[in-house]
C-alpha cells in the first residue's frame, strides 16, 4: 500500500505563483494521464486556493497543474481587488462611513481592498462537486482548508474526507468535516487589514494563518505518513544590518505579514524534525508504543528574494494601488515585503512560477527519492 503523501501549502497572497512552478517541476515525473501523488491537500490563505484547485483535478495531475498555471500566467490585479481609482476611492470613502456609524448600523467588515471579484473568479473557476467525487473514487483521502476564527482565537481546519477520518480538538485549533465552498476558500485568504472576514455559519473567520500554532497538525491528523510543504518564506536580509533609523510603519507591517505566512510554519517543522530526531533515540519496540510516529518531510522553498523580485515589477502594480500604498510609505525601494504579497500582475506571477520551476528542478533528485521515483 502507498504511503500517505500530503501536500501543505503556505499563505502569502500573491507569492503563492512560486507554487504552481514547484507543481509544474513535480508532474514532469509522472504520466499525463496519472492521479496527484498527494493523498491529503492542506492550504492555507492562497495556498487553500491552489489546494483546492489541484484537488478538483486529483485524477489528473498533469492537466490541474496546467490549468492552474494558465490562471496564474494571465493573472491581473482586478482579477483579486477593486484596483481602479473608482473602486478603491470609493471603497475607502465608504470605510470612512462606516467607521463613523454604529456597528448595529452597518455590520459590514473593514477593510483596505474590495476583494468581490476574487469570489466571483473562484466561483468562476472551482468545481467544488469534483472534490466529493475524487474522494469517492479514491483519487484524494482529504482536503483541508486551514482559517482563523476572530471569535474565538483559534484555528479551524475545514475539511472534506473520507469518512473514516474524524474531526480533532486540541489546545486553541481543531478539525471540522463539512463541505468546502467559496466562502470558506475567501475566509482562508481574507489578509488581516486588508481583505475582509467572512461570516461562516455564527462566527466570523480570516487568513489561516493568524492563529495557526501547527500547520502541520492538520495533513497528520487527516492520516498523513509523509509531507510535502511548499513554503513562501525567501530569503530577506539574513545578515543583520544596522539601522540608521527608526523602521517606518511599511517596513514593520511587511514584517507582520512575513511572521504570520512563515513564521509558525518553519517552527512547526523545526519541532517535527525534533520528534523524529527523538524518535530514531527510542528502541524500535518501544516506538511502537509510542502515539507519536515519524514523519518523512520534504521542503522547497524560494532560493531568491520575493521581495526583491516584486520591486522590479512595481510599476505592473495599477496606478490607483500604488498610490495608496504611497500614502502609507511604501515604493518601490521600499523595505517592505507588502508589495510582493499584492502585486497580481502577470509579470510577477509568471516570474514567481519560473523561480518555482528552477527550484523544484535543482531539488529534482530529493523529489526522486521523497516520492520513490528512482
Amino acid at each position: 500500500m502507498p504511503d500517505k503523501t500530503a501536500l501543505v501549502l503556505g499563505g502569502g497572497g500573491a507569492r503563492a505563483a512560486y507554487q504552481v512552478g514547484v507543481l509544474k517541476a513535480v508532474v514532469q515525473n509522472y504520466p499525463r494521464n496519472h492521479g496527484v501523488p498527494f493523498k491529503i491537500i492542506c492550504g492555507t490563505s492562497a495556498g487553500a486556493i491552489n489546494g483546492t484547485s489541484i484537488a478538483t483535478h486529483a485524477s489528473c495531475f498533469h492537466l490541474g497543474v496546467r490549468k492552474l498555471e494558465w490562471v496564474w500566467r494571465h493573472f491581473n490585479t482586478h482579477k483579486v481587488y477593486r484596483s481602479s481609482f473608482g473602486g478603491i476611492f470609493s471603497h475607502m470613502l465608504q470605510m470612512m462611513i462606516m467607521g463613523l456609524q454604529d456597528e448595529k448600523i452597518n455590520p459590514e467588515a473593514g477593510s483596505l481592498f474590495n476583494n468581490e471579484p476574487l469570489r466571483e473568479l473562484l466561483n468562476e473557476l472551482i468545481n467544488f462537486a469534483r472534490i466529493d467525487r475524487n474522494i469517492a473514487n479514491g483519487a484524494l483521502d482529504a482536503l483541508c482548508v486551514d482559517t482563523s476564527c476572530y471569535n474565538s482565537s483559534r484555528s479551524v481546519s475545514f475539511f472534506q474526507a473520507q469518512h473514516d477520518i474524524d474531526e480533532w480538538v486540541r489546545a486553541r485549533r481543531g478539525g471540522q468535516r463539512t463541505h468546502l465552498n467559496t466562502e470558506h476558500l475567501l475566509a482562508s485568504s481574507a489578509i488581516p487589514l486588508v481583505f475582509p472576514s467572512i461570516k461562516l455559519n455564527r462566527g466570523y473567520y480570516g487568513d489561516g494563518s493568524v492563529h495557526q500554532l501547527a500547520p502541520l497538525s492538520s495533513p497528520i491528523h487527516l492520516g498523513a505518513e509523509k509531507i510535502m510543504v511548499i513554503n513562501l518564506d525567501s530569503p530577506h536580509k539574513q545578515v543583520h544590518q544596522e539601522l540608521e533609523h527608526h523602521p517606518k510603519t511599511a517596513t514593520i507591517a511587511g514584517h507582520l505579514l512575513d511572521t504570520i505566512f512563515s513564521d509558525t510554519l518553519n517552527s512547526d517543522l523545526e519541532r517535527l524534525q525534533r520528534i523524529n530526531a527523538t524518535l530514531q533515540l527510542i528502541p524500535e519496540q518501544k516506538r511502537a508504543e509510542s502515539p507519536l510516529k515519524t514523519i518523512e518531510t520534504l521542503v522547497i522553498k524560494p532560493s531568491q528574494d520575493l521581495s526583491l523580485i516584486a520591486a522590479q515589477h512595481f510599476h505592473d502594480m495599477p496606478l490607483a494601488v500604488r498610490l495608496l500604498l504611497r500614502l502609507i510609505g511604501i515604493n518601490q525601494q521600499s523595505d517592505s515585503s507588502i508589495v510582493s504579497y499584492l502585486l497580481f500582475e502577470q509579470s510577477y506571477c509568471s516570474a514567481l512560477i519560473n523561480l518555482g520551476y528552477l527550484d523544484g528542478m535543482t531539488q529534482m533528485d530529493e523529489i526522486k527519492h521523497f516520492f520513490k521515483l528512482d
